[in-house]
């Protein structure tokens, strides 16, 4: 059995599907492993590293696919590598995949070349939990905060505010839209910072655990700044329009994601206000999302910035790579 990774080629991609330590474990289990060069440098892993750990380092990604039973990715193929799927029939990929929110194109390749392709996103555990989703989704979390302070600051044509708590100043008002690993970090985030957060999910239960867990973790003082609540009318409406962050973090696992903020809703919000939406890779839940890139992370309509990158996690590529691959690397050896 042959397992094989390639060096991820998305717009500023630096995490990779196996590291050193994977590699060990696999080559310990009689798999041969083969890993294309300089596929670790973004996060941090030489050829060398990879070499000691017995791996096989090749550069030509062709060579690779047709050696190899299981390719381990870390994103969904792009067109530039519709070629190599080609000959990669019959065999399997093992990925993020999240096909209702790319091109169409990648769902015909795979099937009719009879790949069998297992998407990190649907992977369900004994409890019907996502847990090779759960690791970057709280990364993203974390993120969507990040880069909503960032895009806040008036030199990206923000509101001009921060997301901490400043003395004798309301502080900046966060809304979070599902109650996720995804949502549940941002708020956490956002309100550790001193914002004042309001989360919903349409789940009342899911909202009472919220808001018990957020306490718990962020204590008496910061866990008033967060509020988990279902969506009921003016509600829902007023926390959008008076936020000056909101982010999208709807999740229905396996298809597109719905849309939960409306056009009017957007309308409503201050100039200046930034939206991300970290379900894009579902082909987003806020209206007018549409993927952008690392490299042009944002755009702007009615004067909302929207920011809407599907590999987030890729920035920041040493932790990610080693969450995820701690996550993935039980199921690839059963698969394998």
């Amino acid at each position: 059995m042959v397992i094989a990774t390639l060096k991820e080629i998305k717009d500023n991609e630096n995490r990779v599907a196996l590291t050193p330590y994977g590699v060990k474990e696999l080559v310990a289990e009689g798999f041969e492993v083969i890993v294309q060069e300089t596929a670790g440098i973004g996060s941090g892993f030489s050829d060398s590293e990879y070499k000691e750990c017995g791996a096989t380092i090749m550069r030509n990604p062709e060579d690779i696919v047709k050696a190899a039973d299981v390719l381990v990715k870390v994103k969904e193929p792009l067109p530039a590598e519709y070629n190599l799927l080609e000959q990669f029939a019959g065999k399997t990929l093992f990925t993020y995949l999240h096909l209702s929110g790319v091109d169409k194109r990648l769902t015909k390749v795979l099937v009719n070349n009879n790949i069998t392709a297992i998407a990190y996103e649907t992977v369900e555990d004994a409890n019907g939990k996502l847990p090779l989703l759960a690791p970057m989704s709280e990364v993203a979390g974390i993120l969507a905060i990040q880069y909503g302070g960032e895009f806040l600051q008036k030199k990206h044509g923000g509101r001009g505010i921060t997301l901490g708590k400043i003395t004798g100043i309301d502080s900046a008002r966060v809304v979070v839209v599902g109650g996720g690993h995804v949502g549940e970090t941002a708020a956490r985030t956002a309100a550790g910072m001193g914002s004042r957060v309001k989360l919903f999910d349409i789940n009342p239960a899911r909202c009472e655990e919220l808001n018990r867990t957020a306490r718990e973790f962020l204590g008496p003082n910061l866990g008033e700044n967060f509020e988990a609540l279902v969506p009921a009318g003016e509600n829902y409406n007023e926390a959008i329009r008076d936020c000056n962050l909101l982010v999208g973090a709807v999740l229905v696992a396996g298809t597109k994601a719905p849309v939960v903020v409306s056009e009017e809703q957007i309308k409503s919000m201050k100039d200046g206000s930034v939206l991300v939406d970290v379900s894009i890779d579902q082909g987003g839940c806020i209206w007018g999302a549409r993927a952008t890139s690392h490299s042009e992370p944002v755009y702007q309509i009615y004067n909302k910035i929207f920011c809407c990158i599907p590999n987030m996690p890729g920035q920041v590529s040493r932790q990610s790579t080693i969450a995820l691959t701690s996550a993935t690397l039980p199921y690839l050896k059963n698969l394998a």
